[in-house]
């Protein structure tokens, strides 16, 4: 595969592991076959369902992704299949589901362990039969969808903990690829972080930003557990933090934390140490605190700006967004807990479902 074309598919990488994935695809891709992606969270599972599309004889219909996580149990059904005009409380117009309308296209699922059990098996019937049935419609509609699925779990221990059906397991698994952790291709990192640099560059109109030596090597000595979109998150904080456009090892320091070696546990003393329940509350109150901070900052400046207006002065004075605060704190939860999703929505006293439609509405 040329770079040119792996640059237009937005997959980036030059290790072995991303090679030997790209040569995958182009034997997969223009064939029908169902496709399920193995990967941990934020490894890009996405890019590579698009890649697929893309790379298929059916680039030209549409692709729709679905966020199986992310949607209620109670909708999930109408989401799917779509509803027919007061088929349930709160249908006031009949609507089209992903199924429809994918048709001729490409259906990807993210996610795919987090759906019930009762849908699997209407979803299998759908997938088997290339028909179903809306909630409320007695008419039969036939679709021609490709199917593509991801996980960031195990299916088949999901199969063995009758978390997830056998049949509908192997009718997704056809071809499955595996995409792995950044940990395990570093050699992508400073491609990644260069790639990230330049793009934020470019967005905000600013100077070229660069990494020395010394903060790449910071960069790939860490583990990186919330993979591409940790790295992606880290790099674009790092570089809207600081007033240089050469990032060195202090402007990630205090983003990120670095491997310890166990050795350096060895023979240390026990010291009482406080719960990990205590560290999040702890870690949350003093986001609120800074989010408290924030607001009486804005009431301070509306105030000023008031007395400002009255002896007939003009100041101007800066805006604040409640939204963008709120993404920052959603991104120091997901920080602290090194991107595990579960642990960021407790932290934050969010539903997981919140969470997943905050972050997408976000763009983290």
């Amino acid at each position: 595969m040329t770079e040119t074309l792996q640059n237009e598919l937005g997959i980036i990488g030059k290790s072995r592991e991303i090679k030997d994935l790209l040569d995958m695809l182009t034997q997969i891709a223009p064939t029908d076959i169902s496709v399920l992606i193995y990967g941990e969270s934020g490894v890009g599972k996405e890019v590579f369902s698009r890649a697929i599309h893309h790379l298929s004889q059916r680039k030209e219909k549409p692709l729709i992704s679905v966020n199986c996580g992310a949607i209620p149990e109670g909708i999930l059904e109408s989401e799917l299949f779509g509803h027919k005009k007061g088929s349930f409380t709160g249908a006031i117009d009949s609507r089209k589901g992903y199924f429809e309308l994918a048709d001729g296209g490409t259906l990807f699922l993210d996610e795919i362990a987090e759906l019930p059990i009762t849908t699997q098996v209407k979803l299998l019937r759908a997938i088997e039969s290339k028909e179903f049935m809306s909630i409320g419609s007695e008419k039969v509609t036939k679709v021609d969808v490709r199917f593509i699925t991801a996980t960031n779990k195990n299916l088949q221990v999901e199969v063995d903990s009758k978390r997830f059906r056998e049949d509908f397991y192997f009718r997704i698994k056809a071809v499955t690829i595996t995409i792995p952790p950044l940990r395990k291709r570093k050699s992508d990192i400073q491609i990644f972080s260069e790639h990230f640099l330049e793009n934020f560059s470019k967005r905000n109109n600013i100077g070229q930003i660069e990494l020395t030596s010394d903060a790449i090597d910071f960069l790939m000595n860490y583990s990186w557990p919330g993979n591409v979109r940790e790295l992606k998150n880290t790099i674009e904080t790092a570089a809207a933090l600081s007033r240089k456009n050469l990032l060195d090892r202090s402007d990630f320091i205090a983003l990120i934390s670095e491997n310890k070696s166990t050795e350096q546990n060895k023979n240390v003393p026990i010291t009482l140490r406080k719960s990990s329940e205590e560290l999040e509350k702890e870690f949350l109150y003093r986001a609120l605190f800074e989010l408290k901070k924030d607001i009486l900052d804005v009431k301070e400046l509306i105030i000023n700006s008031q007395s400002t207006s009255e002896s007939g002065k003009s100041k101007e004075i800066e805006t604040y967004d409640i939204k963008e605060m709120e993404k920052e704190l959603i991104l120091a939860a997901l920080s602290k807990t090194k991107f595990n999703k579960r642990a960021a929505a407790q932290l934050l006293t969010l539903s997981e479902r919140t969470l997943y439609r905050k972050m997408k509405e976000y763009n983290l």
